[in-house]
């Protein structure tokens, strides 16, 4: 009786250390598996992000793989050669040329992130696609890339009591986000969109551009009336805007005694712009129509009058990212940079 309650001791023994590791293992398995679950579920969404927006591999670089990178090569457009530039100086004389020194702080500091995320994004090192117009550079100086100018240049252009205190307040906030860059699910932001000014809110990237990319959605923008380019208008002779669209488009057909009759908006984007626009026997998007007629935006109203064609338009710009003069608007409500880029590239972080 003794040795079988012995026995039986034992046993309860030996299936309570048993049930204490399993139950240590399973918790282990468990408080692996959470952080498993978390790259596993980010993976999946990202792989669902990238098919949803048709985002393509090689445009994705791990912000964690890359290589440090600490000087651009800029094609300087009126001297025709290029240039080596440490990547700070190159940032310094676009956020100098591309935003008004007289923005807040908060708004250059923000600049100075897309501008710098921008430029590591066209280094081929970095997987990048460097400018068709660079000559063998990453960049071009011209507004087809990001405008830059030598701080010579620049202080010249401005008025002198002020141009040295200009250029200190922008090389002061270029230094304050040194190193500073957009990323996406832990990639290298590729396509960091700016522009001058909004309508009211900025574009969805594939309602302007050819992909849908997931942080470049549309979004409110206010506060940018004061913009010197929130309205714009241009007029056209009958004559004369039939004659442009028939160079630029042959099978177009533009009689100008019936002009009125063949221009029409088809539908418009979710900010308001024109999306595509039937032009005679044709059609084309709003951007299309922008860029033969020269206007500020593809936000536009038509209006036919009795001796010519008025074109209104509201904004200034392509109307993708961010809004410089929106940025501004929200330096001035007290954002900070960090917010002024997380509202206009949504769901991105600063990484350095």
């Amino acid at each position: 009786m003794k040795r079988v309650f012995i026995t039986v001791h034992l046993k309860s023994i030996l299936i309570l250390i048993t049930a204490f590791i399993v139950f240590i293992v399973l918790t282990s398995v468990l408080i692996v598996g959470i952080g498993d679950n978390k790259i596993l579920n980010k993976n999946k969404n990202s792989a669902i992000k990238s098919e949803e927006y048709d985002i393509s591999i090689k445009n994705i670089i791990k912000f964690e793989s890359l290589p440090k990178i600490s000087k651009v090569k800029v094609f300087i457009s009126k001297e025709n050669k290029i240039k080596e530039l440490t990547l700070e100086e190159y940032v310094t004389g676009v956020v100098a040329a591309e935003m008004p020194a007289a923005f807040g702080l908060e708004a250059l500091k923000a600049q100075a992130v897309a501008s710098r995320t921008y430029a590591l994004a066209h280094v081929t090192e970095l997987g990048g696609i460097t400018c068709k117009n660079a000559n063998g550079a990453n960049l071009c100086d011209t507004v087809h890339c990001q405008v830059y100018m030598t701080k010579e240049e620049r202080i010249k252009s401005w008025d002198k009591s002020s141009a040295q205190k200009n250029w200190a307040k922008i090389e002061t906030t270029v230094k304050s986000t040194e190193g500073q860059v957009l990323t996406y699910n832990n990639a290298l932001v590729m396509e960091p969109y700016y522009f001058a000014t909004s309508s009211g809110k900025t574009e969805n990237s594939e309602e302007v551009f050819s992909s849908s990319i997931p942080y470049l959605r549309s979004v409110d923008s206010g506060g940018e009336e004061r913009a010197p380019n929130f309205k714009s208008s241009k007029t056209f002779g009958y004559k004369e805007l039939s004659q442009i669209i028939n160079n630029n488009y042959n099978t177009a057909k533009i009689t100008s005694s019936i002009i009125k009759k063949q221009i029409t908006i088809i539908d418009r984007t979710q900010a308001g712009s024109v999306k595509n626009i039937k032009v005679g026997g044709i059609t084309m998007t709003g951007s299309k129509f922008r860029t033969m007629l020269g206007l500020k935006s593809s936000n536009f109203e038509i209006a036919f009058n009795a001796t010519n064609v008025e074109i209104d338009c509201s904004g200034y710009g392509h109307g993708v990212g961010m809004s410089q003069w929106g940025a501004d608007a929200m330096a001035k409500e007290g954002k900070n940079y960090i917010q002024i880029l997380s509202h206009y590239y949504q769901g991105t972080v600063i990484s350095k």
